[in-house]
């Protein structure tokens, strides 16, 4: 199924080249651009937006506050931030907000591409230079404290790989590919990982997955 973009980006060389990134791919319908985080709700409301990737440093109203007002429109949008910004307050602002993927500007165009192919899917991405962020915040969490009286959560074995996929940034699809099941038994997996972490998405069952080592 194919999937509609919105790119909010305030300079407009570096929009230009997210939108040339992904003209012609496959798994696009089309692409919407916005300037501003106002410009980029105006847009949302007003289009069927299945991914937004954006940007942090945006003029008035910044990514953080849009991500908030957009996710409020629509729970089930997916939002990847891209940024040059590495701060931790700004990278647990953003997961707070409800982004599902936090990446560098840096990242390779290629890689880009599959990131939002595998968060449209499902997946919970975060950029390898910020993951150490994220696992250092969810120590003071008790929503991921470790537990020793159950560490292993009574996950089967088959539950712990798709567990370990999960971590790694795999989507349903992928998983389901790479194990070689049907999509419909992934899901129905990933459905009891979650109830068995006693948590609500793939995002925070990675994080207590790697907080209390059970991959």
């Amino acid at each position: 199924m194919k999937i509609n973009i919105l790119i909010v980006e305030d300079h407009e060389l570096t929009r230009f080249g997210l939108k040339t990134t992904f003209e012609g791919v496959d798994y696009v319908e089309n692409i919407y651009e916005a300037e501003s985080a106002e410009k980029a709700i105006e847009v949302f409301q007003a289009n069927p937006i299945d991914v937004v990737i954006m940007d942090l440093g945006l003029p008035n109203m910044n990514g953080i506050e849009a991500t908030k007002q957009i996710r409020s429109f629509n729970k089930d949008v997916k939002i990847i931030i891209l940024t040059s910004h590495n701060d931790e307050k700004e990278v647990m602002n953003s997961l707070k907000a409800g982004a599902n993927a936090y990446c560098s500007k840096e990242i390779n165009p290629q890689r880009l591409v599959a990131v939002v192919q595998s968060v449209a899917d499902g997946a919970a991405w975060f950029d390898p230079s910020i993951a150490h962020i994220v696992l250092k915040a969810t120590t003071t969490s008790s929503k991921f404290d470790s537990d020793s009286n159950c560490k292993d959560y009574e996950l089967t074995s088959r539950e712990k790989q798709i567990l370990k996929l999960m971590t790694e940034g795999y989507s349903n699809m992928e998983i389901a590919q790479l194990l070689v099941i049907s999509i419909n038994t992934t899901k129905a997996h990933v459905a009891s990982i979650l109830q068995k972490l006693e948590v609500d998405d793939r995002l925070q069952a990675a994080l207590k997955a790697l907080k209390n080592n059970i991959v």
